[in-house]
């Protein structure tokens, strides 16, 4: 079916209008709600302004309903949970687009109350050692980091289907003949060819990175700040990635192949992943989720019905971890959950977590407990260090107990093994490899998963119903080993040497972690660092960089507010105080730390320009040249941020 685009002034069909809304929302990509820069902001009123066309698509009132975005597993459950005719459900897979997005809209006082069926990153206030303040809805429903651009283009389509009328996105995906050649059955090769094949096929290692740079999605857009117009600066990628040309590519050649041709290029990334992570498919199950925080809470899930009749089952994680590999271990029956220290650079104590193994598994030292699980981090998203995955692995399995390795922070930044690592569950997200598409990863030895037969088919299905997703993030991985680690490691060692000895010099600045770059030390330090300000703000500095630089950080606990508390010395009573005051007053800012963290596109230039002017902000050197006040560059952005969100919608 066709359209006309009234700018252009030519006829394009629905899939390349919806396509064009896609390319717009990544040029201004980033995570939601919990970052600071243009993008964060324009990417969470456009989030939010999808909320508003569910409502108004389903003729509902925002005053009286709340919507959820949900995978289709998420709403199955959720709805399970809810009173008949307390919710309306709607799916991308209805009107024809596979994405994995699901709307639930529900009454004001419906939904369930207490500990939320799946629990994470942004489910919560507050987090302290044996309590938890969760954040209300929707918040509280939507852990981990949503399917952002999905979710954007499912609500466009909505609009669209309003226009022109049902069924505009099904059966009308008008593939290009020219995209499809031998397009059969038969034949995989042909099904999933452009997997593999892109326009820069012929650049690998440091050549590709360079050329992937100039097709990243929204390279060299400007933002307003103080003195005009300059290039957006993203130092936000430990929350989310944004993406390159042949990636979106992939996303938009999946999503327009007919249905029965899909499961080829599931089964084609299965193998991409497999390969990706050294999990051979004979010995390891590749399952698709929407992101890291729901594979663990399927993991967790598993463990549920996983007792033994004469003992007390351990779980042991670490200090280091981010909420979603946490709070998801409190509240299995039957289980306790042990935190291993880790010092204040990052690592962890691996003395202590032989002792506690050997205590519980060996000299029987704690009655009938035994320590059958530990879950670790690959990679602080806080202090940026990867800890020595081979030797926790060797001392886990050494005393009979199983891995599982969290690779959010990991899996573009680091090589992983996990036949050769010995490790039996790794999760990741495709968003921090640089496919924001809504896919996670569960790798996991087979036979381990416990749910049956009828849940792990559900939750099969749930994942894979975003092919589109699923078909992005096969070309990243595949573009990553293109480039090659080392060239991505000796990127990233020199904009964080760069950065932190920079920093260093800048009056006021407390770095946390490894800040020796010429220790033996700094080679397991990745492109994260974080920081604090002496007698400032976090909010405050985040802030100027936004107006004087056009720069998006990142700040606040991180989801890591275990790990937060520890490094700026909150002591326990402290604890409770935050905890009373976040109760009574949820916007209040909690103390934090400040963050920038690097990706593929990030340059030289970049940091010496944050450098810059986090100095001049420090040192309140004099604004010059300046040709809007902070409060006229204030209401630019949120003047820009309204228009985007109606250009878009």
């Amino acid at each position: 079916m066709k359209t006309v685009n009234p700018e252009a002034g030519k006829t394009i069909s629905h899939i390349d209008e919806l396509e064009s809304t896609i390319y717009s929302a990544l040029e201004i990509y980033s995570n939601v709600h919990r970052g600071s820069g243009h993008h964060s902001m324009v990417s969470t009123a456009l989030y939010e302004r999808a909320r508003e066309i569910v409502l108004e698509t389903l003729g509902l009132s925002k005053f009286k309903y709340t919507v959820i975005f949900c995978t289709p597993a998420r709403a199955d459950i959720l709805i399970n949970k809810l009173a008949a005719r307390s919710y309306k459900c709607l799916s991308s897979q209805e009107i024809g687009l596979p994405i994995g997005v699901r709307a639930l809209a529900l009454k004001n006082g419906k939904l369930p109350k207490g500990t939320p069926f799946q629990s994470g990153g942004g489910s919560t206030r507050y987090v302290m050692p044996a309590r938890v303040v969760w954040a209300s809805a929707p918040d509280k429903f939507e852990a981990g980091t949503p399917a952002i651009i999905n979710i954007i283009a499912f609500a466009k389509a909505l609009l669209m289907i309003k226009q022109y009328g049902t069924g505009i996105f099904k059966n009308g995906n008008e593939i290009n003949p020219a995209d499809t050649n031998d397009f059969t059955k038969d034949n995989l090769t042909e099904v999933t060819r452009f997997l593999f094949n892109d326009n820069l096929q012929e650049y690998s290692g440091k050549p590709l990175m360079e050329k992937l740079n100039i097709e990243l999605i929204g390279k060299g857009k400007t933002v307003s700040t103080m003195f005009g117009e300059v290039p957006f600066i993203n130092l936000d990628n430990a929350a989310s990635t944004p993406t390159f040309k042949p990636v979106l590519d992939a996303f938009f050649k999946t999503w327009r192949q007919p249905e029965e041709y899909r499961q080829f290029t599931i089964k084609e990334v299965k193998s991409i992943c497999s390969d990706f992570v050294g999990a051979p498919e004979a010995d390891f199950d590749v399952i698709f989720t929407s992101n890291t925080t729901e594979a663990i809470n399927m993991v967790a899930d598993s463990f549920k019905g996983n007792s033994e009749e004469n003992s007390e089952q351990v779980i042991l994680n670490t200090m280091l971890e981010h909420n979603s590999n946490d709070l998801p271990w409190r509240f299995i029956p039957r289980h306790s959950l042990i935190r291993i220290p880790v010092d204040m650079k990052g690592f962890i104590d691996l003395i202590e977590l032989d002792n506690l193994l050997k205590a519980h598994n060996l000299e029987n030292r704690f009655g009938s407990k035994r320590v059958r699980f530990v879950t670790v981090c690959g990679a602080s998203n806080v202090q940026g260090v990867f800890n020595d995955l081979r030797e926790i692995s060797r001392i886990v399995h050494n005393y009979g107990a199983m891995l599982m390795v969290d690779g959010a922070q990991l899996i573009a930044h680091r090589q992983i093994n996990m036949q050769e690592y010995g490790i039996d569950y790794l999760v990741f997200s495709a968003h921090k490899a640089y496919a924001p598409f809504g896919t996670g990863v569960l790798v996991a030895r087979k036979g381990l998963m416990a749910l049956g037969s009828e849940k792990m088919e559900m939750i099969r299905q749930s994942g894979e119903e975003n092919t589109a997703g699923i078909g992005a993030l096969g070309k990243a991985l595949l573009l990553l080993k293109r480039i090659g680690w080392e060239e991505i490691m000796d990127k990233e060692k020199a904009l964080t040497r760069l950065a932190i000895n920079g920093l260093a010099k800048i009056p006021g600045i407390i770095l946390y972690g490894i800040v020796d770059t010429e220790s033996d030390e700094f080679k397991h330090k990745g492109g994260v660092i974080s920081f604090g300000i002496k007698g400032s703000l976090l909010g405050k500095l985040a802030s100027e960089l936004t107006i004087r630089g056009g720069i998006g950080v990142r700040y606040g606990c991180l989801c890591t507010h275990l790990l937060i508390k520890k490094m700026l010395h909150i002591p326990p009573f402290a604890e409770r105080i935050q905890a009373a005051i976040l109760t009574l007053m949820p916007g209040f800012n909690l103390p934090g730390v400040m963050r920038i963290s690097f990706g593929l596109e990030n340059s030289i230039e970049e940091v010496e320009n944050f450098l810059k002017v986090t100095n001049d902000i420090q040192t309140k050197s004099p604004i010059k040249n300046s040709i809007r006040t902070a409060n006229e560059t204030k209401q630019h952005i949120k003047e820009y941020a309204a228009l985007t969100v109606d250009r878009i919608f």
